[in-house]
C-alpha cells in the first residue's frame, strides 16, 4: 500500500453505496476483532471455553479496544484514504470540503466520531440511509465523504 497523492476530480465523484461501505465495516470490524483475539490469546485461552470468562476478559480490555480502533481508523484514513475493507471495498474517504485527502486531525475526529456511533448502538451510522450525501455522523463530525476508489 502506498500513499497516494491524488487530487480528486469533483466531476468524476460517485459516492460509495451502503452495499460496499457496509462490506467494508465488516471487514474492518473482523480485522479488529482477529487482533484483539491475538492480544488477549493467553488470557481467552485460560478461560477453558467458558463465555462469561471470555466476555468478562473482553471487558477488561475494553479501553485497549478501543484505543486499537481509533489508532486503526485514524492510520488509515489519513495515511491512505481508506482502512483495509474500503481498499477490499474500493472506496475511498476524501474531505468534504475540498474533495483531497483528509488531514491527520479530520481523520481523529472522525475515528472518534466512529467509536461514539459504536457506543450509541450505531445509531450515527443510519444517518447515511437520510442524508443525499450518504454521510453518516461520524463523516459530518470528521467532514469527510466516502466515494468510490
Amino acid at each position: 500500500m502506498e500513499n497516494k497523492q491524488i487530487k480528486i476530480n469533483p466531476d468524476n465523484l460517485e459516492l460509495a453505496s451502503i452495499r460496499s461501505r457496509t462490506i467494508a465495516f465488516v471487514i474492518d470490524d473482523l480485522s479488529i476483532t482477529f487482533l484483539v483475539a491475538i492480544m488477549l490469546w493467553d488470557s481467552i485461552s485460560t478461560a477453558g471455553g467458558d463465555f462469561m470468562a471470555v466476555m468478562g476478559i473482553m471487558n477488561a480490555a475494553f479501553f485497549q479496544v478501543v484505543f486499537i480502533k481509533f489508532i486503526y481508523q485514524t492510520f488509515f484514513v489519513w495515511y491512505y484514504g481508506a482502512t483495509i475493507g474500503k481498499l477490499v471495498a474500493k472506496i475511498r474517504v476524501i474531505d468534504y470540503d475540498d474533495f483531497d485527502k483528509v488531514t491527520l486531525m479530520n481523520s481523529a475526529v472522525r475515528s472518534a466520531g466512529r467509536i461514539v456511533s459504536e457506543m450509541l448502538f450505531y445509531i450515527g451510522f443510519i444517518m447515511a440511509f437520510f442524508t443525499d450525501s450518504k454521510q453518516t455522523f461520524h463523516d459530518k463530525f470528521g467532514k469527510t465523504l466516502v466515494v468510490n476508489a
